[in-house]
């Protein structure tokens, strides 16, 4: 049996936003970078990391909103034009920089690669319909897909019962209509919690939820085991709550990953830094500077202003998403030895819930990352198991592990405490 299980949860969410009033739209490139950025090399890694034996294991949600952008016609065909674009001038500025800015050069060559990488996925293997290649991971037991709010409606304001429950309950349809099953699980629009909603989601046919760590820790008496044993309710609802260290170590640009030095850094892009001639033919019809998606220079440190930035160097970045890897779970090891301890014996659940678009957007090696996390858990270690988050539960897919050493804690939800200075409201259970 492992010393520690670890559960990570990913959401994909973006507003619902299509103009097919306008040739183009500002806002839809929010959509068209995250397919870029995120989604399409997520899906890819997952399904390399089933192909070699190493399945990664992962719940992620794919909001109802994000689920009918993807499979829009018009969206669609809108980011075949916006990535073929992207590609034409990231060819352009590999030839530039070839002949006469060396420096940027393997950056520039990187964009080429990936770029066309990217567009061959998207129009052969995935036929330009993502949530399909979404389902067919879940087919094949390499994901587990959750849903979320059918606006993202964040459910602690939502006035009426009628209207948390239609959030709820049009997730669910909008679920079955795209992956055609019943969903188990669901991300609580911004992980928020308050008495009541279990009994909308039992309704509805969800095993559990996914919450933010003070849904569980505020509770009067708090869980024995915190945040690291799923917690069910009275109705049997379980609630998998974030495990604030891996949050932090992953999350943050301060003491996390995302900030070392050899990163790309986010806020220089050739949208803003490269000669208006140049990038006008790539820009939209009025002309005006944006992000383009092709960046050339690295963090360099937090206090080098932006001019200051030194070379993106793609191979060193890649290195250190491989050691962060490395170092990531070490220090699972570590935190499983020592709650298991605490615990007298008890195998602890890490659930380490995230935007999926930290990983590939705010943190562009964050894939890559992924890639060499699952990799070494699978072949270089095996005191931690990556399982999806519902527990003790028999798996639709033969291939996954159970919880076995994770019992859960019982709660009754008779009595609600609410926590001061926040607008949620904390589980209580009953005095025993």
């Amino acid at each position: 049996m492992p010393v520690g299980y670890f559960s990570l949860v990913l959401h994909a969410h973006l507003p619902f936003v299509r103009h097919p009033e306008y040739p183009e739209f500002l806002e839809e490139d929010w959509l068209y970078e995250a397919i870029t950025e995120v989604y399409l090399p997520l899906i890819f890694i997952f399904q390399r990391l089933h192909e070699t034996g190493a399945a990664p294991r992962v719940a992620i949600n794919v909001s109802p909103p994000l689920c009918e952008m993807l499979v829009d016609p018009l969206l669609q065909e809108r980011y075949t034009r916006h990535l073929e674009n992207l590609l034409d001038l990231a060819r352009k500025e590999e030839d530039r920089t070839r002949k006469t800015d060396t420096r940027y050069n393997d950056a520039a060559k990187m964009y080429v690669e990936n770029l066309s990488v990217s567009l061959d996925l998207w129009n052969d293997r995935y036929k330009r319909n993502l949530v399909n290649a979404f389902r067919e991971l879940q087919d094949e037991g390499v994901l587990e897909l959750i849903t979320c709010g059918a606006t993202h409606g964040f459910l602690p304001l939502i006035s009426t019962e009628e209207t948390r429950r239609a959030q709820v309950e049009v997730a669910v349809a909008n679920y079955k209509k795209h992956f055609g099953r019943q969903p188990r699980g669901i991300w609580l629009p911004e992980c928020a919690y308050e008495p009541g909603v279990e009994n909308i989601l039992k309704a509805a046919g969800i095993e559990y939820f996914v919450a933010d760590t003070h849904a569980l820790l505020y509770g009067d008496p708090r869980p024995r085991f915190g945040v690291h044993a799923p917690v069910v309710c009275e109705n049997g609802v379980a609630v998998f709550a974030r495990d604030v260290e891996t949050s932090r170590q992953v999350w943050s640009d301060v003491v996390g990953y995302p900030g070392h030095p050899f990163y790309r850094e986010f806020y220089r892009d050739i949208g803003w830094d490269a000669p208006m001639k140049m990038i006008k033919p790539h820009l939209h019809a009025d002309g005006a500077r944006r992000h383009l998606g092709l960046k050339y220079c690295r963090i360099t440190g937090k206090d080098v202003p932006l001019h200051a930035k030194l070379p993106y160097i793609p191979s060193l970045a890649r290195k250190k998403a491989a050691e962060n890897a490395s170092h990531f779970i070490r220090e699972r090891i570590s935190q499983a030895h020592k709650l298991r301890n605490t615990f007298e014996g008890r195998t602890p659940l890490v659930v380490s819930p995230y935007d999926a678009e930290l990983y590939g957007h705010w943190w562009f090696e964050g894939p890559q990352f992924l890639d060499f996390f699952f990799r070494q858990l699978h072949f270089d270690q095996d005191e931690i198991a990556a399982v999806f988050s519902i527990p003790g539960c028999r798996s639709r897919c033969s291939n996954r592990p159970a919880l076995h050493g994770v019992k859960t804690d019982i709660i009754r939800s008779g009595l609600w405490k609410k926590m001061r200075g926040c607008t949620r409201t904390s589980m209580t259970p009953n005095e025993k």
